[in-house]
């Protein structure tokens, strides 16, 4: 089964606005952690043994966090699409299987960056190249999830099971890995998703873990930010901070 533009503009026209997005919040993280990792692996001085093992760390921390997209959404989220629309994931499930291989080339660049003396500035570019080829692709590929994908969702799901399924997921990510999450995810989001985000964990979460994950993301906000927010969740500013 494939879904054109066409039926895809007509689907998402005819659902009520705004209905839950499954991908959104997940991808305005990965865009961010990729852009980032990106970056760092543009700046890194190769000839630094300790900014060398520094970044190859931050690359494949994003490359485990990749796979692990990859497998939450073959299981739970494909897995809701062939249910109701056989076939609907098939491109983007063999795109997944294309994605897991250049992690696994993209695991074996970063171990060059060890090689021999000499090799380190020639390993470095081609991590460089080869990463951002996987971040453009992964980006193309993020935006027929968000659009393809969430049509034929919309389209077979009330936002209650849409909602059951994200619970779901959620509730199958080691600790470590949520916060990891939540580090890139609330602060690429813009406030009145943080808001909602943040709101929901301070009423079902543990009191600990609302705290540890206010603790994650605190360092990645602004001080308006962190004052917009904090205000939102009913939460006394910080000393010496002015809230805006």
């Amino acid at each position: 089964m494939k879904i054109n533009e066409q039926e895809i503009q007509a689907i998402t026209a005819a659902q009520p606005s705004p209905r839950l997005d499954l991908y959104a919040g997940i991808h305005k993280a990965l865009r961010a952690l990729m852009a980032d990792t990106l970056l760092a692996v543009g700046r890194m001085d190769p000839d630094d043994t300790a900014e060398r093992r520094a970044v190859s760390a931050r690359v494949l921390e994003l490359l485990d966090f990749c796979a692990s997209h990859v497998a939450h959404e073959n299981e739970f989220v494909h897995a809701a699409i062939e249910a109701r629309a056989p076939g609907a994931s098939d491109a983007i499930g063999y795109e997944h299987e294309v994605h897991l291989a250049q992690i696994a080339r993209l695991r074996t660049a970063v171990a060059a960056l060890s090689g021999p003396a000499g090799s380190d500035a020639a390993a470095a570019l081609d991590l460089y190249r080869s990463l951002a080829l996987f971040i453009a692709e992964n980006f193309q590929h993020m935006h027929v999830e968000e659009t393809a994908h969430n049509a034929v969702l919309w389209a077979r799901y009330t936002d209650a099971e849409l909602v059951a399924i994200h619970n779901t997921l959620l509730a199958s990510i080691p600790p470590t890995e949520m916060m990891y999450t939540l580090r890139w995810l609330v602060p690429a989001m813009h406030a009145g998703e943080r808001t909602a985000l943040l709101a929901d964990m301070q009423a079902h979460a543990p009191a600990p873990a609302f705290a540890a994950a206010l603790d994650t993301v605190r360092p990645h906000l602004s001080d308006a930010e962190w004052a917009k927010l904090t205000r939102s969740l009913g939460l006394p500013p910080a000393p010496g901070l002015v809230q805006v």
